[in-house]
């Protein structure tokens, strides 16, 4: 895993030994590929951070600020090792060493431009599905600037239920991955 392209492109980044599902290359390098330009100077919220590769990557192509949200300890330890490798430090990242939902719910008081979010998968009968959780997320809506994205990895084939808060404008399957591109409604 590495950051594709931007001012740290090229660096391969670290992955902590845990049950983390890093975003493959092929995978990120499509969903910026999407955002293009939107990047540029954009505030990113980054959900189930995991090793911070999709949001050391915004940093890479310019945003101008990204929060990475994630619970798990190796992991945190893993985004602050991958953000002094990328010497993307500084005023532009902060680490959130915190549950998503909590986070979202106290502390998402600044509007992004975009979210992106990998949450785990609910693979059998009865896990916790986390897509469903952030689609019905008020405080999530909230913390969406109007016009921003959010970026939504997925279980390939699951319905979102989108319900009459989002729309969706781009969806692709990326082998064991799906990835929906949400804006809010006008009656969100």
């Amino acid at each position: 895993m590495r950051v594709i392209a931007g001012t740290a492109g090229g660096t391969p980044l670290h992955t902590p030994r845990t049950d983390l599902r890093p975003t493959m290359d092929v995978v990120k390098g499509a969903i910026f590929s999407s955002l293009g330009d939107f990047i540029i100077g954009a505030r990113v919220l980054d959900l189930f951070a995991g090793s911070g590769s999709l949001g050391i990557e915004a940093l890479s192509r310019g945003a101008a600020h990204v929060s990475f949200v994630e619970s798990d300890r190796r992991a945190v330890a893993a985004i602050e090792k991958n953000l002094e490798k990328t010497r993307l430090t500084g005023p532009s990242a902060s680490v959130h060493p915190m549950d998503v939902f909590r986070f979202i719910d106290r502390f998402a008081t600044t509007s992004f431009e975009i979210i992106l979010a990998d949450p785990p998968y609910a693979k059998a009968e009865g896990e916790r599905d986390f897509a469903p959780e952030l689609l019905c997320a008020p405080m999530l809506r909230h913390a969406l600037a109007p016009g921003g994205i959010f970026v939504l990895e997925h279980l390939p084939g699951a319905k979102l239920k989108l319900g009459d808060a989002w729309e969706c404008f781009r969806q692709k399957r990326y082998g064991a991955t799906e990835v929906a591109f949400l804006q809010k409604t006008a009656n969100a």
